[in-house]
């Protein structure tokens, strides 16, 4: 599947308490799915909103899960070192999606 990237993301809840992520190859279907269910896991659940704070992309899907389960297994200071250096303001980028 060449041409086609992968994509790593980090999302969080409004009050930025629970960092989520995640690898997909079609962010666009994910975006629309989370943002009309706002479940991925228990502790987003019934959040008022899921913010997009930051976007990785990748041509290989194992450099895209390898990335994820780095950051998965780093501690949730190393995760908003890395969201600060991309996007200080943790502003939502959901409307870069569409």
């Amino acid at each position: 599947m060449h041409g086609k990237r992968r994509i790593r993301y980090i999302i969080s809840n409004d009050y930025n308490t629970t960092l989520y992520i995640g690898v997909t190859s079609d962010l666009q279907p994910d975006f629309r799915s989370i943002k009309r269910k706002n479940i991925l896991t228990p502790s987003l659940q019934n959040t008022i909103a899921v913010n997009w704070l930051i976007f990785e992309s990748f041509f290989l899907i194992e450099e895209a899960i390898g990335r994820e389960k780095k950051l998965k297994g780093g501690s949730r200071y190393a995760k908003i070192k890395l969201i600060e250096s991309i996007n200080p303001s943790w502003k939502d980028l959901s409307s870069e999606l569409l």
